[in-house]
């Protein structure tokens, strides 16, 4: 499968091979949306915490006489039909944390990547080539690339000239390869990579990585 490659003026200069176990696949959507859950039950804290009847303030004795008070029954002041009173079936503090196989995780970044590069969502540059940082120079590049936002710029490593001239552009990320994940890959619709970021994608989820891990050691 090979794909054009652009410089940062948006000029077609070269075309690479990239590998279809990557950048090819049939998308399993039932996959990517129990990775889009499990990283967004993972981001939760938990810490969100209620005070029941047993844990507030105030006396446990009956505020007054069960009957002949012309007034309906009551319990204590801690009930939850009281102001200040205890919270029925309120949060309490616990994890949310879940569980996937490394190979589905993978399977659904995977996923995501080809369906891009199917709807015509992904494009390959040669490199941003930003000497220093400068906004105005990286929106050049987005316009040259005829890319709007939200965008998502992946580079093989953490650039940060890169990182510096994107960071202040309204609905653009940078990622290095290696924390490319399923919310981000979802939040913006182009993905931007640089052909050391191809590269460094296919050594992370590629083949030849399936095939050692799957190799007996």
């Amino acid at each position: 499968m090979q794909v054009s490659v652009y410089n940062n003026a948006g000029k077609e200069i070269d075309k690479i091979e990239l590998d279809e176990f990557v950048f090819g696949i049939e998308p399993n959507e039932s996959v990517v949306h129990q990775a889009l859950l499990r990283q967004r039950a993972n981001a939760r804290q938990g810490t969100a915490d209620t005070k029941t009847r047993r844990e507030v303030s105030g006396s446990s004795r009956k505020l007054y006489k069960q009957k002949h008070t012309g007034m309906a029954r009551s319990g204590t002041r801690r009930s939850p039909l009281r102001k200040g009173g205890g919270v029925v079936f309120g949060p309490h503090p616990r994890s949310y944390r879940q569980a996937m196989p490394k190979k589905m995780r993978r399977l659904a970044l995977r996923s995501i990547i080809s369906a891009k590069l199917a709807d015509g969502e992904l494009k390959v540059i040669d490199s941003f080539g930003l000497e220093q940082p400068s906004t105005s120079q990286m929106e050049q590049v987005l316009k040259a690339l005829e890319v709007g936002t939200p965008a998502l710029l992946v580079t093989a490593g953490v650039d940060m000239n890169v990182v510096k001239s994107a960071r202040n552009i309204e609905s653009v990320k940078i990622l290095p390869a290696d924390m490319l994940n399923v919310v981000d890959l979802l939040s913006h619709t182009m993905l931007i990579i640089t052909v050391d970021g191809v590269r460094r994608a296919e050594e992370l989820w590629g083949k030849k990585q399936a095939v050692a891990e799957a190799e007996p050691s």
